[in-house]
């Protein structure tokens, strides 16, 4: 079976292509961080307990917001777990925290959606979603799956004028949702260096377009996906990390940490601080405001600068 999955794996991989005719649209309007303290972007770090609804929680009043006050009735609500490969925590979303948070959003009214297609070699995506138990989970909270991959009509392209991608094929799905919901693991990654709430949003990449994404200013590029549309949320499962490997594999260390935030650039920064604190051999830079993800982001105004935000939490200071 692991053979099968291997070669249909690769199948996907050379032989995903995107679909012609596909509509042109603008990028969806950007949104006001609601997460923030004293005019200011924030960025929660909690230590966590063994009540992951109770750490949630606390991250989130830190923040000096509430679900309720983001996400109202009604609204739909698309969430993007991690589920790049069906390998274990970090690797992927861990299953209780992913059944925690919803539950928690389901409180709201919102019409909760999740969304996933995974890497290269683990497509097809329902394979992985089917070994995880997200489908199991889905029907058990009455909420939609959405396989991307298994849409292959369902596409929109975006046309974001960025420096090295002018246009991206989007899932219509995501597109149309109201609200996004970004749920990172922390972890390197062999190729891109980090991977969090920016290059989470590579997941929703038509897979056909991503094999392009490898050949040069790889960074770059999953920085200005974002320019299609930006999280109203991100909570990064931290109580597990890699600090060296990734996507799949690595060596694990235990931060036990939740981090929370409405900014991009933000949480990024705080959470490869996190993973120096280790001082593994990886690719991430000892200073992360040199990284290019971070770099690329900023430059198109997707998250907060140096000094631009708070931390609270565990360490209640400016960052800087």
């Amino acid at each position: 079976m692991a053979a099968l999955d291997t070669v249909r794996g690769v199948y996907h991989f050379l032989g995903d292509t995107v679909p012609r005719n596909l509509p042109l649209v603008e990028p969806k309007p950007r949104q006001k961080n609601q997460w923030r303290i004293r005019g200011k972007p924030a960025v929660a770090k909690v230590k966590t307990n063994s009540d992951v609804k109770q750490s949630i929680e606390r991250s989130l009043n830190l923040l000096g917001n509430s679900l309720e006050n983001v996400f109202h009735r009604g609204d739909k609500v698309m969430v993007k777990p991690n589920f790049n490969s069906p390998d274990p925590f970090p690797a992927s979303t861990d299953m209780s925290f992913l059944r925690t948070f919803i539950e928690m959003l389901l409180e709201t009214g919102s019409k909760v959606t999740i969304g996933e297609s995974s890497g290269g070699i683990w497509r097809p995506t329902r394979n992985v979603l089917k070994k995880k138990g997200v489908y199991d989970l889905a029907r058990d909270l009455s909420v939609e799956l959405i396989s991307f991959d298994d849409r292959p009509d369902e596409w929109v392209r975006i046309k974001i004028n960025g420096d090295y991608l002018k246009e991206v094929t989007m899932p219509r799905s995501a597109y149309e949702s109201d609200k996004f919901v970004y749920l990172p693991c922390l972890k390197t990654h062999r190729l891109a260096g980090y991977s969090g709430a920016l290059k989470l949003a590579f997941g929703f990449v038509h897979p056909g377009e991503r094999r392009g994404f490898h050949f040069n200013f790889r960074e770059e590029k999953l920085a200005e996906i974002s320019l299609c549309w930006q999280p109203d949320l991100i909570i990064m499962d931290g109580r597990k990390a890699f600090i060296t490997g990734g996507p799949n594999s690595g060596k694990i260390v235990e931060p036990d940490l939740i981090l929370a935030s409405g900014d991009l650039t933000a949480i990024d920064v705080e959470a490869i601080k996190i993973l120096n604190s280790y001082h593994a051999k990886n690719k991430l830079p000892a200073d992360p405001w040199q990284s290019i993800q971070i770099t690329t982001a900023l430059k198109h105004r997707l998250g907060a600068g140096r000094d631009d935000y708070l931390v609270v939490g565990e360490t209640e200071s400016n960052t800087n």
